[in-house]
């Protein structure tokens, strides 16, 4: 396995350059928490928003040659598959932002950039967070992060003509009062998420769709997740850049109430091997299909 490179926001598994056409992210799996964050709750409360382990289960990915690219803050400190001026104003000292204001409507949810209230809808602060220090939130963190990922998908897309992208994601089994897709509803075994078709080709969703299902999973396409800002800002398909998110449920793999894998975790790792593995083949068909066009 190629050694990891580190910054302070990320890591990256695997080769330095591409060496295949796929890469992955998992922006949500990190767990060390900054000593300015400031919340009124602990860290285990705060590990609630965590893709626990989701990095972990990718990782046989890098060898086969894959990038995986890390995330290593909190996403509840800041969450990285948001646009950068995806700002909840009620989080904000004086309810004002002094640059460019682009709100997804996840902040109704209490989970904008920064997020405001966890799952089950307790507050995270007792405090307004000051201007600065939300921008040093985003200097530090943020902009490393999509920086890595924006640059590992061009690499990739000038080395082999095309890119495919997963960004990875874990989900809670039922969904919490401040949940997607309304709380109390329980999930499916995975998620795949494009955006209502505007992140990568049909070909593609329903390629991993289908691999799923016939591993006797239940698998839903972007419902109740359709992707977010890692998967829209990255892709084009028309230019053969390609983005899929892809949520698995944590009962799959881990005890959502203690946050220790469970015996599920190998037998699921095993089988993200063998998709990382039919998702390069299926690359590898369309890169031959494209050079006989």
């Amino acid at each position: 396995m190629t050694a990891a490179l580190s910054a302070p926001s990320f890591v990256v598994h695997g080769p330095a350059e591409p060496r295949v056409p796929l890469v992955l992210d998992s922006p949500h799996s990190g767990f060390a928490f900054p000593a300015d964050f400031g919340s009124r709750l602990d860290e285990f409360d705060l590990r609630e928003g965590e893709d626990c382990f989701v990095d972990q289960l990718y990782l046989p990915a890098t060898e086969r040659g894959v990038g995986l690219i890390a995330a290593l803050a909190p996403r509840t400190y800041i969450d990285l598959n948001r646009h950068p001026a995806d700002i909840d104003l009620a989080l904000i000292e004086g309810c004002r932002w002094p640059g460019e204001h682009v709100p997804s409507g996840k902040a109704r949810l209490g989970k904008a950039l920064v997020w405001r209230t966890l799952d089950d809808g307790r507050d995270i602060y007792d405090r307004k967070l000051p201007v600065d220090e939300v921008q040093r939130r985003i200097e530090t963190f943020h902009r490393p992060y999509h920086g890595a990922v924006h640059d590992r998908i061009e690499a990739t897309h000038a080395r082999f003509g095309r890119s495919w992208h997963i960004n990875c994601h874990s989900m809670n089994a039922v969904a919490g009062a401040q949940g997607e897709g309304g709380a109390g509803r329980a999930r499916a075994d995975f998620v795949v998420g494009d955006r209502d078709g505007t992140t990568c080709d049909a070909g593609f969703t329903e390629f991993v769709r289908a691999f799923l299902a016939d591993l006797g999973y239940d698998v839903r396409v972007n419902d109740p997740y359709k992707g977010v800002e890692l998967v829209r800002a990255y892709s084009n398909p028309a230019e053969g850049r390609m983005s899929l998110q892809l949520e698995i449920n944590k009962r799959l793999y881990m005890d959502e109430a203690t946050r220790t894998q469970s015996a599920g975790f190998e037998p699921l790792q095993r089988q993200l091997a063998t998709l990382v593995d039919a998702v390069l083949d299926y690359a590898a068909g369309e890169l031959a299909a494209a050079a006989r066009r």
